[in-house]
Parts: C-alpha cells; structure tokens; sequence
C-alpha cells in the first residue's frame, strides 16, 4: 500500500509527490530528502517549564503566576501545586486536575517542582 508523501515544510501545501531519493513540491519549488520525512517523525516534541527544565508525565509542578479560568470566575493561585501532569500536544500542552477540575495550562506558566 502506497504512503502519501508528508506536506511541504516550506509551504504547508499537501501537493507533493516523491521522485527518487526526494520529495518534491510543486507548489513552491522547495526539494527535500525522504529521510528527513522519517526522522521528523520520530523526533518527539520536548516540552519545557518556565525555567528550561525538560518535564514529562507525571511530573508535578507549581504555577508561577495567578491564572484566571476562561469562562468562570476562578482563579488559580501563584504556587499552586499540581500532581501527576500529562503532557499532550497544542497550544495548551499540560493536562490535569487542579483540586478536582480537569484543566489544560500552557507549559510557561508551571515550574517543575
């Protein structure tokens, strides 16, 4: 079964095709090797807290800052200590449960505890 060749990394059009050794866009012109495609694959995001500090799941961290929730008019304390994160991808990339509720923060306002 054929694979589709992945996007343009120049571009981010899906119109390119694999010739030989290369992948190629029409699009924009823009050449580049088909290993590079796998490797970019397997390459896994590193995720990092305010202070440079690589977390991973099951961390726990602290926030550094108060942060008002979207849509209530609760607000996360400075200092709060979270337990247990679980990190996804997107804009918010830490999943968890602040005192019961699930939430998703964004990684700059944690530091790793």
């Amino acid at each position: 079964m054929p694979t589709t060749p992945p996007p343009c990394p120049v571009c981010a059009l899906e119109n390119t095709y694999q010739d030989g050794e290369l992948y190629i866009c029409p699009d924009c012109a823009h050449e580049w090797p088909a290993t590079a495609a796998a490797e970019a694959v397997e390459a896994a995001p590193v995720y990092k807290d305010a202070v440079g500090n690589v977390l991973v799941d099951g961390d726990s961290v602290t926030l550094i800052k108060d942060l008002k929730v979207k849509g209530s008019s609760l607000v996360i304390k400075q200092g709060t200590r979270i337990k247990n994160i679980r990190l996804v991808a997107g804009d918010h990339d830490v999943d968890c449960k602040v005192d019961g509720t699930p939430m998703m923060l964004k990684s700059q306002y944690l530091k790793k505890a």
